[in-house]
């Protein structure tokens, strides 16, 4: 038992010089780094990838091809948008070409250029207009002719609004506004009318009794509309108002001949014997003279003055 054991623990040692061995050995011998990988330019060109194989992309026909007669086309092109050649169903051709015909849609950058309003039919129109019907007032039957709109309704304003493509949606001309106003409809006397046509200058027309005011120095519509406004109502109160030295006006420093001022008047009283309302003609003679007066003479006035003056002495005209 005894002699089992020392060959037991014999063993034992020698298995373990060997292991502190092997481990002595390994941690003195030295470590191998990883080498790096080397770059081969040589053989390269040589090489030749897998070619993947190509997928053939077949394009879905266009949506024109796809669409219904009886479409609802306010669905397909409900606003204002670029043009989309697969979206429209029509032959539309846009540019020039030196021989032959014009370019169709597909691929067509000018149709892309112009703003266009195929949003706009007819049956969208009767839509919208429907729509809107319940925010409008049925039209006045009373107004039933333009005499009694311009009588009642004397401004008129106008202004333009331009749809275009372009970074801002705002156009500088449409902030421009011209407002016309009936000067008969302003209620003016003679003085007060007389300076009111010296305050306004050439924007008055005599044909058409209109005064023109158009308003484009602010930057937004409405304040060119505000502005307009201001300018009639500054100049309608200041030929009202009466400054000390008009009443210090003569029959010589007035602008115009008036024939019921002047010593004409009182020449044709004397003549027939009463008063020039009732004398017959005298309207037209009194009209005849302050046109020839005023205007200067020439041969209409001239002609007309010598009417004038046949008419109210009753002697017949040189055609007669």
């Amino acid at each position: 038992m005894l002699l089992f054991s020392r060959n037991l623990d014999k063993l034992f040692f020698r298995t373990l010089e060997k292991q502190l061995a092997l481990t002595y050995a390994t941690s003195t011998e030295p470590q191998r780094e990883e080498e790096f990988r080397v770059l081969n330019l040589k053989h390269v060109k040589g090489q030749v990838a897998p070619r993947r194989p190509l997928k053939k992309i077949v394009p879905p026909p266009p949506r024109t091809q796809q669409m219904a007669e009886n479409q609802d086309w306010g669905n397909v092109w409900p606003g204002p948008r670029s043009f989309h050649p697969a979206t429209v169903p029509l032959p539309v051709r846009q540019g020039y070409v030196e021989k032959g015909v014009s370019p169709g849609k597909f691929g067509n950058a000018e149709l892309m250029k112009i703003p266009n309003f195929l949003h706009l039919t007819p049956p969208v129109i009767k839509r919208q207009c429907e729509a809107l019907k319940k925010f409008c007032t049925p039209w006045p039957k009373s107004l039933d002719s333009e005499e009694k709109c311009e009588r009642h309704f004397p401004v008129e304003v106008s202004s333009s609004d331009y749809c275009h493509s372009s970074p801002t949606i705002r156009d500088p001309l449409a902030r421009i506004v011209s407002v016309k106003v009936k000067l008969e409809a302003l209620k003016l006397d003679a003085r007060a009318r007389d300076k009111f046509l010296r305050l306004v200058g050439d924007r008055y027309d005599e044909e058409s009794d209109t005064v023109t005011i158009v308003a484009d120095r602010c930057p937004l519509k409405k304040q060119n509309y505000d502005y307009a406004m201001y300018l009639i109502t500054a100049v309608y109160h200041e030929s009202w108002n009466v400054e000390p030295w008009e009443e210090l006006k003569s029959e010589a420093d007035m602008e115009y001949y008036i024939w019921e001022n002047n010593a004409s008047k009182v020449n044709v009283e004397k003549i027939f014997g009463k008063e020039a309302k009732d004398i017959p003609q005298i309207e037209v003679y009194s009209s005849a003279v302050d046109k020839y007066m005023n205007e200067g003479e020439s041969d209409h006035t001239v002609e007309q003055y010598g009417q004038a003056v046949r008419k109210i002495l009753n002697l017949p005209s040189l055609g007669a």
